[in-house]
C-alpha cells in the first residue's frame, strides 16, 4: 500500500423492497438490520481503485515482485511475526502467511480490511493473516520481528522514533521510500519485469550503546547515529579513535589503532573479541 491509510468509503442502502410495510420500515430493529446488511453488501462489492484518496496520501499497491524481494530481504521465516504498515489489499501479509509466517496489517480504511480478509480465507491462510482497522501511529509495534511499509518519506520519518526504540534486530523493510538520515542497510530491486515502485530498503534496528563502557584495562566510549559507531577506546595512557564502527542489531564491529573488535551486545554488557597483531582475545565492556 502506498500511504498509511485509506479514505473512509460512505455506504448507500439501496434496493429495499417496495412491499415493505410502514411499519416495519418505522422499526428501529428493522432499520439496524437494514443498515447493518446494506454495510456488508457494500464492503463485498467494494473494490479499490489505483490512486483513490486516502488519510493522508493515495493507495497504490506494491508490486508482487517487489513484495517477494522484501520478504528475501529481511529474511522472513516461520519463527518470524510481520507487520505490515497500511496493508491496502493485504498482498504482502496475504504472501508472508503463504510462507508459514503469522502476520498482521495495519489498516484503516474500513472496506480494505474486509476486502484483505476476504482475500486471506480465500488464499486458504485466514488463520496467519489477520487485519485490523487501525490508525498506525496508535499502534503496538513491539512484537514484530519483521515490519513493511508503502508510505511516505515524511511519514517514514515520524515513524522512525517509535521504530528505533523497537528491540534491536527487528528488520524493516519500505517500498521505495527512504526514512531520511537514517542510511537502509541494504538496497535492492524487485527485478524481473517490475516497471514501478520496485527498489526495496531495508533496516536493521540498531542496539543503543551511545556513552562510556569500562574493559578491563580502560574504556571505550562511542557515540551513534544510527546503526553507525564512531569515539575512542583507551587502555592505560593509549587513546585510539574508533574507524569502521557499526551496529547490526545486536552485534558490533569496530576498529581501534590496529586491533578489530566484534562483539554482541546484551543489555549493558558487550562481550566478544579482539584481534590485533598481537593475536585475539576476549573482549569484554560494561556501561558505565
Amino acid at each position: 500500500m502506498f500511504g498509511i491509510e485509506s479514505a473512509r468509503r460512505g455506504f448507500v442502502a439501496i434496493g429495499l423492497s417496495a412491499t415493505l410495510g410502514l411499519a416495519a420500515l418505522a422499526s428501529p430493529a428493522f432499520a439496524q438490520d437494514a443498515k447493518q446488511d446494506a454495510k456488508q453488501e457494500g464492503r463485498q462489492d467494494f473494490q479499490p481503485t489505483v490512486g483513490q484518496r486516502g488519510k493522508d496520501v493515495v493507495w497504490v499497491p506494491s508490486p508482487q515482485a517487489l513484495v517477494d524481494r522484501m520478504l528475501d530481504m529481511a529474511k522472513a521465516t516461520p519463527k518470524d511475526y510481520l507487520m505490515d504498515l497500511g496493508s491496502g489489499d493485504g498482498r504482502t501479509v496475504i504472501t508472508a502467511a503463504k510462507r508459514g509466517l503469522t502476520a498482521l496489517g495495519i489498516e484503516y480504511n474500513p472496506d480494505m480490511v474486509e476486502l484483505s480478509r476476504r482475500a486471506a480465507e480465500k488464499e486458504g491462510v485466514s488463520g496467519k493473516a489477520k487485519f485490523e482497522k487501525a490508525d498506525l501511529f496508535e499502534t503496538d509495534l513491539s512484537k514484530a520481528d519483521v515490519i513493511t511499509m508503502f508510505l511516505l518519506p515524511d511519514i517514514n520519518r515520524r515513524l522512525r522514533p517509535n521504530i528505533l526504540d523497537l528491540r534491536p534486530g527487528v528488520r524493516v523493510v519500505s517500498n521505495t521510500f527512504d526514512m531520511g538520515d537514517w542510511t537502509p542497510d541494504q538496497v535492492a530491486d524487485a527485478g524481473g519485469d517490475c516497471t514501478s515502485y520496485c527498489r526495496a530498503l531495508l533496516w536493521i534496528v540498531p542496539a543503543k550503546v551511545e556513552g562510556v563502557w569500562k574493559t578491563a584495562d580502560g574504556e571505550a566510549t562511542f557515540e551513534q547515529r544510527y546503526q553507525m559507531v564512531t569515539g575512542s577506546v583507551r587502555a592505560g595512557a593509549s587513546v585510539d579513535s574508533i574507524s569502521q564502527g557499526k551496529i547490526d542489531g545486536e552485534r558490533i564491529v569496530f576498529t581501534a589503532g590496529q586491533v578489530v573488535y566484534t562483539g554482541k551486545i546484551s543489555g549493558s554488557v558487550i562481550e566478544g573479541v579482539a584481534k590485533g597483531p598481537a593475536g585475539e582475545k576476549p573482549f569484554r565492556a560494561t556501561r558505565g
